[in-house]
């Protein structure tokens, strides 16, 4: 006799989203049209035409020009092309890269910091900007730590790790007033499913994207370019995506990210107010059963499908394979840090007592719902982790 296997309960949406059945359909059907889209015979023409779609649609939702999305690979070649594309640029220009300044927040993915890494291994100077104890990047920071040779300000628009929402459209604002040629670039991650990705209405100036965050395919994202941005290729090899990207489109994954796109545009609203009621009331159990537990960030200002939390004389890697043989994935930090020896960045960056650098850098656990998740998910989760953290303590 078989016995099918329980379903596994998945709250691990922040390191990646299933692709939706319907995305998954526009995929396999644009997979038929095999001709290269930069190509003048008719097979390539028809590959154009679906590029040329998925860009517009994806433009649509950003209230930008179609000619002004770049496609890229992911979140991670988007934050490259963005920040070391402007480096290179400023490189054939002319410029002294000794002579030019950068701001970055400190709690950023490690595509964004390792991009500045390299500027300041190139000669350029680079300001880490902290957030306040509760995770939130303040414009007022952002302002002090502008120069008159700044040439770049990066902030992510939803921390990745702790899911705080930052002001950028105070950010654009008081840093444009400060100095006008200053850019902004906004790692956009996986905010785009809850906050309406306005590019004009946020005044950035680059904004990335990634599908396999937004329930499409993996493999696949975007780059917002303003006009206003001058960069110059980090990859050599051909004239695609205005000449910043070389290498042949993905059609299919253009066309399914487009599509994943519209769709959780249109339930945006709806899903943000069921998941925000279920996270509560998550965030609620575990404070009534786990006391000792504390929330980084300030859950008010967070995605309202993150939760994460530290606890104290616990081993976060321990509880997080507790969990999964409970049939039930969660992460400690982000999955690009994940398997690494060492506490969370962005938690450690935080100033509330007991101090962030100490245990609870390093204790950390993420929750992230998503589309499936339901009520009786999140009340087996809390009965399976308050066992855990019972056990782990007796």
């Amino acid at each position: 006799m078989w016995f099918s296997r329980p379903k596994r309960i998945y709250l691990d949406h922040a390191s990646a989203t299933p692709m939706l059945p319907q995305a998954q359909k526009v995929v396999e059907a644009a997979w038929q049209i095999f001709g290269n889209p930069g190509a003048i015979h008719v097979d390539g023409v028809k590959a154009g035409h679906i590029l040329d779609d998925a860009r517009e649609r994806i433009a649509h939702e950003l209230a930008c020009k179609p000619r002004e999305i770049i496609f890229t690979s992911g979140g991670t070649e988007g934050n490259n092309i963005a920040i070391l594309g402007l480096a290179r640029k400023l490189i054939l220009k002319g410029d002294e890269i000794s002579k030019t300044h950068w701001v970055v927040g400190s709690i950023e993915h490690p595509s964004v910091l390792e991009c500045f890494m390299e500027i300041e291994r190139l000669g350029g100077k680079v300001t880490h900007i902290d957030p306040d104890e509760k995770g939130v990047i303040r414009a007022e920071t952002v302002i002090d730590a502008i120069k008159p040779h700044t040439k770049l300000v990066s902030i992510a628009w939803a921390n990745h790790e702790i899911g705080v929402v930052q002001p950028i459209r105070d950010i654009a604002r008081t840093m444009h007033e400060k100095n006008e040629n200053v850019l902004l670039h906004v790692d956009a991650g996986q905010a785009p499913l809850y906050l309406s990705p306005q590019v004009h209405t946020l005044g950035v100036d680059m904004l990335t994207l990634d599908s396999g965050k937004l329930y499409g395919p993996r493999g696949i994202g975007a780059l917002y370019l303003s006009n206003r941005v001058e960069l110059a290729p980090i990859m050599l090899g051909g004239g695609q995506e205005r000449g910043l990207r070389a290498g042949t489109e993905n059609v299919a994954l253009a066309a399914g990210f487009a599509s994943a796109f519209g769709i959780i545009s249109r339930e945006r609203g709806d899903e943000s107010r069921r998941l925000e009621k279920m996270r509560d009331a998550f965030a609620k159990e575990i404070e009534s059963r786990i006391p000792q537990a504390i929330v980084n960030g300030d859950i008010r200002r967070v995605l309202p499908h993150m939760l994460n939390i530290s606890i104290p004389d616990i081993q976060s890697e321990y509880v997080t394979l507790s969990l999964d043989k409970e049939g039930i994935s969660i992460s400690t930090k982000s999955a690009c840090r994940e398997g690494e020896e060492r506490r969370s960045h962005v938690v450690e960056m935080l100033g509330e007592n007991p101090p962030a650098g100490g245990w609870r850098a390093a204790n950390t656990l993420r929750f992230s719902f998503g589309r499936e998740t339901s009520e009786r998910d999140i009340m087996k989760t809390i009965e399976c982790l308050s066992k855990i953290i019972a056990d782990t303590k007796a």
